[in-house]
Formats: structure tokens, sequence, C-alpha cells
């Protein structure tokens, strides 16, 4: 876009709108040091909670390859139940995937059957690490 006015429109077009079964947040940058310190977006996230919302029902998943994207990864597990939040946590410096992450199900039935099936498996050539995640300290 070559003009703020473009962007503006490019913002009231897509902020807000779903690709890939997953809403779009579009605005314009605010330089660091300006935004407010703890400010978050406000917008409702559906039925998702935020992240680590429900700590008994959260599995850790390690040796992931690393094409595996928040997407594969939620997918992977959706066989098991409701997926509430399947992350992959990236590297902050670089952005790539640091081999390992999270995901969140609806309930302690489908942790224990995701847990047993794919505690062990071979995916995308390598053996996941499957299990209930520790709670942060």
């Amino acid at each position: 876009m070559s003009t703020p006015e473009e962007a503006q429109s490019a913002i009231e077009k897509f902020d807000g709108s779903e690709l890939g079964g997953r809403m779009l947040k579009v605005n314009m940058p605010v330089p660091r040091g300006e935004r407010e310190r703890g400010a978050r977006n406000e917008r409702p996230r559906g039925d998702r909670p935020r992240f680590g919302g429900n700590q008994g029902n959260k599995i850790y998943v390690g040796n992931l390859s690393w094409g595996m994207d928040d997407g594969s990864l939620e997918d992977l597990f959706a066989e098991f139940g409701k997926v509430l939040e399947a992350k992959v946590v990236l590297d902050r410096d670089t952005g790539r995937s640091r081999g390992f992450g999270f995901v969140t199900l609806s309930s302690d039935s489908e942790v224990q059957e995701a847990i047993s099936n794919l505690d062990g498996a071979d995916v995308d050539g390598r053996q996941l690490r499957v299990n209930v995640a520790a709670p942060k300290v």
C-alpha cells in the first residue's frame, strides 16, 4: 500500500475476517514505546479461551518436525476431541519452531486418549513425545 488511506481501507476490509478457520487481526503498527504497557486486543476470541486458560487439559508435545505449525498441530489432535488451543512454540529471534508445542483439549478423557495414541507415534519422520503439560512456574 502506498498511502495511509489504502492501508485504512485494507484494515476495514480484512480486520475481523476469517482465513483458514482463523480470525484475522489487521491494524496499523504502533511504534515501540508508544503502545500502552500491558495493552491487549480486547476483541472476543469466540469459544477459545486465552492460551493456558485450562491448564488441567493441556498437553506437551515434543520432538515436532520443523515444518509443523499451529494448524497442523491442531489437525493432528482433532481426531481425539475438541481442540481449544494448539500452539507451536517459536524462537523469538528467528521465528522458527523450537520443536515443541502445547495443545489444550476440552476434557481429561480426550487428553488421555490423545496421549495414549500419539506418545511415541511417528509424525513426519519424528517420534513424538506427548504427555500432560507441567504447570508454569
